[in-house]
């Protein structure tokens, strides 16, 4: 995939330059150590114009991934969403996948880092995990214990966990994985929040082992408008393959399906799922559709 040209413009450390004039210090922290932070955002083309959903959310969330690990934040959030919007301006673009980072100046010690840039770029992106439900399987990898780093982070260097794992996954025939946390409980995806159905019911991993996702936040306030009850618990292997649905969640992917994991296969039929309806109800919020919660 491409993800700019000659024409695409990115915003660093205050000034929006072509991104094929932009160069990375091949000496820096985060190249060599993975030492950076991120956010994944999405911007929709609405009826109301482009709309980029819960930047504020997005951009507290990349500062408080900077304090977790020691990199400093010296801009204002409200400014980095007013650049986001000129970016997405100046590159035409209305539904796209935004990318904030910020990375560290070159120092080959392991201290913490000073003097931090940020880079926001944004590009057309279709649906992450694609529109079918998905095989999913469990993953050999693991993630991190939360002692080792923090995991409510989205730091760069733990997503080499993450293409592990899906490359693990695509290299056995399935279209993603799902990780275990160090107990064995159900975790997350490489890059999603996972919800199963059982009875009725939605049940999801509590925080502590996962990334606190903004689509699981919004997943949640989502059922406390439909009346749909959710439960935080720690879920085992067997959990899942006795659940009636599952679906992950997250920026990139939004809501996707799970049809199977490993060799069991969902009872319910999708389109008969609570995620289904999440599924049709979140897109009518992102796209700024009034009375959302009435499409059941």
């Amino acid at each position: 995939m491409q993800y700019f040209n000659s024409n695409t413009v990115l915003f660093l450390n205050g000034q929006f330059q072509k991104a094929s004039n932009t160069t990375a210090d091949i000496y820096g922290q985060s190249l060599h150590y993975g030492y950076a932070v991120f956010e994944g955002i999405r911007a929709y083309n609405t009826h109301n114009g482009t709309r980029v959903f819960k930047a504020r959310e997005h951009f507290e969330r990349l500062k408080r991934s900077a304090e977790l690990v020691h990199i400093p934040f010296p801009w204002k959030i409200t400014d980095l969403i007013k650049h986001t919007y000129k970016l997405l301006e100046i590159n035409n673009l209305k539904d796209a996948y935004i990318r904030p980072l910020i990375y560290c100046a070159p120092n080959m010690s392991l201290i913490g880092g000073t003097k931090p840039s940020i880079m926001i770029c944004a590009w057309e992106w279709g649906a992450y995990l694609g529109h079918e439900q998905l095989k999913v399987c469990i993953s050999t990898y693991e993630r991190p214990n939360p002692k080792s780093i923090p995991i409510e982070a989205k730091v760069s260097g733990n997503y080499v966990n993450s293409i592990l794992a899906t490359t693990e996954a695509r290299n056995k025939g399935f279209d993603e994985a799902l990780l275990l946390d160090m107990n064995q409980n159900i975790a997350e995806a490489p890059g999603a929040n996972i919800f199963i159905e059982k009875n009725g019911k939605l049940y999801t991993p509590p925080l502590g082992n996962i990334l606190p996702g903004i689509t699981r936040a919004t997943v949640m306030e989502l059922c406390r408008v439909l009346e749909i009850e959710v439960i935080e618990k720690h879920l085992s292997v067997t959990d899942l393959k006795h659940a009636d649905s599952a679906f992950f969640c997250g920026t990139a992917s939004e809501i996707a399906g799970i049809a199977s994991i490993d060799e069991y296969n969902f009872p319910i039929k999708w389109t008969d799922s609570i995620g289904s309806t999440l599924q049709r109800t979140y897109k009518c919020l992102v796209l700024e559709k009034q009375n959302y919660e009435v499409i059941i």
